[in-house]
């Protein structure tokens, strides 16, 4: 009896401690799978303490500014009847556009304070561009050193016509007659037919001066610009101020007196919007203006003027802001009623409110205040 007892005993004490081991290793691992998920979390940046800021729609926000998702995305851009200023000597006629205004660097808000810090896709639109103001352009240094000087630009339809004057051991006037035409995306291409010198066919003075479509230009450092034999190809996106364009164009035309770009089919747009208001108007995205970043963009800006033209002046658009006036919409977004600039006679002198204002309700408001 006794040793059937003592068999039993060791037997529970062995079960015992067998128990006991399992119990342990289970213990191990799910403290080793505790410590883990731990890691993955902290690893993340998700933890409770380290959560980014979120921005609407619950989008999380980048450092500086920049957020994911429908942030991040293009702004659509419409227009009609926009004299759009690309610097102090040059300006583009926007007929018609509709387009995306889309960011050059990733982490950096499109905003008006920059030119470079977007460019515009245009799906569908017409453009124009003084053919004077393109001259003059070339002229101010856009070809760098180019031997060419002294733009002169002419023409009609596709047939284009540019005057200057290049040294080759002397000064020599230069006539080139081309015709143009589109060219991949973003290019125009002038196909040289004639090239006179000093109003003699170039061919005759070949032996004697040596000149050639490529001593014209000379082309080592201007981006945008390529000359191969009797071709001369522009990337308008690349040659052109910023901010830089670019899109599907499918036609280049001479209309006097400027130089005619049409992306897409833009026809049924121009019929369509002919009697429409002069306007810029931008939705969805994020943009920079002034002081304030609009996110979810839902923007307008509106000619008061009564020219045929909406003059937006991207150095002066402050000043147009300031002489316009503003409204929210109900669904969050701005109306910005805009004077061209050369319309502003006396500009408004905006004064902030004193403290001796807030301190006493007995003042009246400001007089522009009251006014709206």
């Amino acid at each position: 009896m006794v040793r059937i007892l003592s068999g039993r005993t060791d037997s529970n004490i062995k079960l015992m401690r067998t128990r006991q081991v399992a119990a342990i290793i289970i213990a191990v691992c799910v403290l080793l799978m505790a410590w883990v998920l731990w890691r993955g979390k902290a690893s993340s940046g998700t933890s409770p303490a380290t959560a980014p800021e979120t921005s609407q729609g619950g989008k999380a926000a980048r450092p500086g500014g920049g957020t994911t998702s429908a942030a991040l995305s293009p702004t659509n851009v419409y227009a009609h009847n926009l004299m759009l200023r690309k610097g102090p000597n040059f300006r583009i006629y926007v007929r018609w556009l509709r387009g995306q205004m889309a960011r050059a660097r990733k982490n950096v808000n499109p905003t008006f304070d920059d030119p470079d810090s977007f460019s515009l896709y245009i799906k569908t639109g017409v453009i124009r561009a003084n053919i004077g103001d393109i001259a003059n352009y070339l002229n101010s240094g856009a070809l760098g050193d180019a031997p060419i000087k002294n733009i002169q630009l002419s023409g009609d339809g596709d047939e284009v016509k540019m005057r200057g004057t290049v040294h080759k051991v002397v000064p020599l006037p230069v006539e080139l007659i081309g015709t143009l035409s589109v060219i991949g995306e973003n290019g125009i291409q002038i196909h040289v037919k004639k090239l006179n010198v000093l109003k003699i066919p170039f061919k005759g003075l070949l032996g004697a001066f040596h000149v050639t479509v490529s001593d014209l230009f000379k082309v080592r450092n201007i981006p945008g610009l390529e000359v191969t034999e009797n071709d001369i190809r522009f990337d308008t996106h690349t040659l052109l101020p910023p901010p830089h364009i670019s899109g599907h164009l499918t036609r280049v035309r001479v209309v006097n007196p400027d130089l005619e770009e049409i992306y897409g089919d833009a026809q049924e747009d121009l019929e369509r919007t002919e009697e429409w208001r002069n306007f810029l108007r931008l939705s969805g995205g994020t943009i920079d203006f002034g002081k304030l970043t609009m996110h979810n963009v839902d923007l307008i800006m509106i000619d008061i003027s009564k020219d045929p033209w909406f003059d937006l002046d991207l150095a002066n658009y402050q000043e147009q802001l300031v002489n316009g006036y503003t409204r929210m919409t109900p669904q969050a977004g701005l109306q910005i009623f805009m004077p061209d600039l050369r319309d502003i006679k006396n500009p408004k002198k905006v004064q902030d409110i004193s403290i001796e204002w807030f301190k006493n309700r007995n003042l009246p408001p400001p007089p522009d205040v009251v006014k709206r």
